[in-house]
């Protein structure tokens, strides 16, 4: 085994405070504002995704839960319904507009955030 060595440089005409560095980073508006977009699509997708796996395994509609989960995302999926078939198995039920409503959704929620950023210099 190999021991490393410090070795620590202490000048005595610096002051203690002139060593001492301090870094602030500040985070710009359009930095918050695409996280704030980014957390609100997410949000809404995980809602949807949680209605297209409660049909996937027929889920009880009596539960309360499960019922304020389908009230909550009916306004979101309704603009895609019709688009292709859904087919039913049993008491499942593979509703494809959910997953049209997730892969669109995550594309505006990505669009958006990027025009906040879309001036901004890369390093």
């Amino acid at each position: 085994m190999q021991e490393e060595q410090t070795t620590t440089r202490t000048v005595a005409d610096e002051p203690a405070e002139a060593r001492r560095t301090t870094t602030r980073t500040s985070v710009s508006g359009a930095v918050v504002a695409r996280r704030a977009v980014y957390w609100i699509g997410g949000f809404i997708i995980a809602l949807i995704a949680l209605r297209f796996i409660f049909l996937l395994l027929g889920a009880n509609r009596g539960s309360g839960f499960v019922d304020f989960i389908y009230d909550l995302t009916n306004v979101l999926v309704a603009p895609f319904s019709g688009i292709f078939g859904e087919p039913t198995f049993g008491v499942a039920y593979f509703e494809t507009s959910a997953l049209v409503a997730i892969i669109i959704y995550g594309l505006i929620t990505i669009g958006i955030g990027k025009l906040f950023t879309l001036n901004r210099s890369v390093n």
